[in-house]
């Protein structure tokens, strides 16, 4: 089975690296990072909304380009080459797809013709702190159709229009959309990359709309996550490979004790090192891109799979990028910095490396019993 991009999609993600080298440099990203502008993710929003990728996955009757999730994860893969700042991401892998899994036909109506045009963004708003996606730590209530309660971190959670929200009522846990309106608290809390800016969400009887089932919350989460867990791990493996790239280019440039550095057995070894990591998270990216798109059953473990494999290659990459550019690397001026920054941000992100890890052997654990039932015939 062949997992690589087809014609099509390797023009849209050629066409998409093309408008984001022209429109997105470090030196942006650093002057984003000393004086933050939400307003300028959203107008990289308005500038992809017009060729059509914020609806990317959107079906044209909505407004969208009614393409599919592999699609998605080519653009998600060059918004990770580029540092791509903002809400972009939040929205598309998030809210979106949320969206898309447990709202109703009256709430595609009414988010998607936005989302698509860049009129709106959104976000998911899951957590009370550190810690993993837990009934018992969800504090947050709705109580006669108003939201109460503060969520935190909220990734892009300051220029969000809207988010999906995990509370409880009743004593059940379950899922909410919520408007962000002037009634909620935004207060801004630091993290790894200002550009991709963190928020304490605090409501104080904000409208909230239930989301499927009564008490589904925990596990409707989980699924969204999922599909978070794959187009995160493509914008990771995006990343990984411009460090390659940097690191490469670097060692063809820099010349000590009379050579280039790229010729020190030393050298060669990392970025033989980087390689290896990036192209197994690529294998891992791709699979779990078609279980996404087929909604396959392998879809639980791919996932994991692959967010494991890409948080991995991404701060690896970024890492032994530093260290091939030397101290230069660290200085403000210097490039490899910011993907460092990026790489341990977006590791925090829908749940670290060792969530996905218990992830993994739990849904290793599931479909284990299910084939011993079908071998016993049950």
């Amino acid at each position: 089975m062949d997992f690589d991009y087809s014609a099509e999609q390797r023009e849209l993600r050629d066409q998409a690296r093309q408008f984001l080298a022209e429109n997105w440099q470090c030196a942006q990203m650093r002057a984003l990072l000393e004086q933050p502008d939400p307003a300028a993710g959203r107008e990289l929003c308005a500038k992809a909304a017009e060729l059509g990728w914020l609806g990317v996955t959107i079906p044209e009757s909505l407004g969208g380009a009614g393409l599919g999730h592999v699609e998605l994860c080519a653009l998600a893969e060059e918004l990770g080459r580029a540092l791509v700042p903002g809400p972009l991401s939040s929205t598309l892998f998030g809210f979106t797809e949320a969206l898309r899994l447990v709202g109703s036909e009256s709430d595609l109506a009414k988010w998607f013709p936005k989302i698509a045009a860049g009129e709106s963004n959104g976000c998911l708003a899951f957590h009370e702190g550190a810690g993993d996606l837990d009934a018992t730590a969800c504090r947050a209530e709705v109580r006669s159709g108003r939201l109460y309660g503060s969520k935190w971190p909220v990734t892009d959670g300051g220029s969000a229009d809207g988010a999906v929200v995990l509370a409880t009522e009743g004593g059940k846990t379950s899922l909410y959309l919520v408007e962000l309106d002037a009634t909620v608290e935004h207060t801004s809390m630091q993290s790894f990359d200002d550009s991709r800016p963190v928020s304490k969400l605090t409501f104080n009887g904000v409208p909230a709309q239930l989301l499927g089932e009564p008490g589904a919350g925990i596990e409707l989460a989980a699924k969204i996550l999922e599909r978070v867990a794959v187009l995160f791990a493509f914008e990771q493996l995006g990343g990984a490979d411009r460090c390659l790239e940097m690191a490469r280019d670097y060692a063809l440039q820099r010349r000590a004790f009379g050579r280039e550095i790229g010729s020190f057995q030393a050298i060669k070894h990392k970025l033989a090192d980087m390689y290896v990591r990036n192209e197994i998270s690529r294998s891992n990216a791709y699979l779990a891109a078609w279980a996404l798109a087929e909604n396959a059953i392998e879809l639980g473990v791919a996932a994991a799979t692959a967010r494991i494999a890409a948080c991995d290659a991404f701060e690896f990459a970024a890492r032994e990028n530093l260290q091939v550019h030397g101290g230069i690397a660290i200085t403000w001026e210097a490039d490899p910095h910011l993907f460092y920054r990026r790489a341990r941000q977006l590791s925090a992100i829908a749940g670290s490396p060792d969530f996905w890890a218990e992830r993994l052997v739990s849904e290793l654990g599931r479909a284990d019993i299910a084939a011993r039932g079908q071998e016993n015939g049950l």
